[in-house]
């Protein structure tokens, strides 16, 4: 009886060690598949800091990476995403009034997109939704509930709100192959840039397919007294403005002084 049991043990010790042997291989091989998708596409910024101080007037920070062989790059840009509102102006008694006003809750407060190829030459209609590649692909939703001709107008005018702006790029940059594998491209950021945590997306597009993915994240804050100003702002609101309204005193004051002794 013993030594069946003990035989019975040591079947069981081999089953589970073989059970884990198993599991344990399992587990490389998906780490190992995982980790050859993810360099099929390799990408990094020249900087993932963009620094606004006081005389910043708008930058450019470079996108480079490689890829395990011939296809489409795509580059998509996300600013971190904010309220929107979108105001509807006719003219009543003869003037100009805001009539209505559309609320927007997650709109991208940045966006621009760069592909090696036309949108439509690599990529499918459907494959450009599934993956908002493009500003007419975006999820645009008004918070109140408007008929579909509506929401189609406060759409487009929010988009043309922010084409004006600058932080929708109205036109698709170029990403520059150098050979089959090495690929760049130059992102553009205005100087009213948003600030936040902003999304580089860069996809490997093979027969209209994104085969490949990697997003990098890249940071935009002010910094020096631009930030501390901005940080009152919003923070202290009433210190900025008590503080706003004495230096606007003092320079008034200073100004009649100096006509004075002239």
């Amino acid at each position: 009886m013993r030594a069946r049991l003990g035989g019975g043990r040591l079947w069981v010790a081999r089953g589970l060690g073989g059970l884990a042997g198993l599991a344990l291989a399992g587990v490389l091989a998906v780490t190992l598949a995982t980790t050859v998708w993810a360099q099929q596409l390799v990408a990094d910024l020249s900087s993932h800091l963009i620094a606004i101080t006081t005389g910043f007037t708008g930058t450019e920070v470079v996108l480079f990476g490689t890829t395990d062989g011939v296809g489409d790059v795509a580059i998509v840009v996300t600013g971190p995403k904010m309220p929107a509102l979108v105001r509807r102006k006719e003219r009543v008694l003869g003037m100009w009034m805001n009539t209505r006003t559309v609320h927007f809750s997650q709109a991208p407060s940045f966006y621009s997109v760069a592909t090696s190829r036309p949108l439509d030459q690599i990529v499918s209609k459907t494959l450009l939704e599934r993956q908002q590649i493009g500003v007419p692909q975006l999820t645009l939703a008004p918070q109140e509930s408007l008929d579909a001709q509506e929401q189609a107008e406060f759409r487009d005018a929010l988009i043309r709100n922010k084409r004006r702006a600058g932080v929708y790029t109205p036109t698709t940059g170029t990403v520059s192959f150098l050979g089959d594998r090495l690929f760049r491209t130059n992102l553009y950021f205005p100087a009213n840039v948003p600030t936040g945590l902003y999304n580089v997306e860069a996809l490997l597009i093979r027969n209209g397919e994104v085969v490949s993915a990697q997003t990098t994240p890249l940071v935009v804050s002010k910094i020096g007294f631009s930030a501390e100003v901005y940080d009152m702002a919003r923070h202290r609101p009433i210190t900025y403005g008590v503080l706003a309204v004495l230096g606007a005193v003092a320079a008034g004051w200073t100004a009649g002084a100096a006509f004075r002794r002239v």
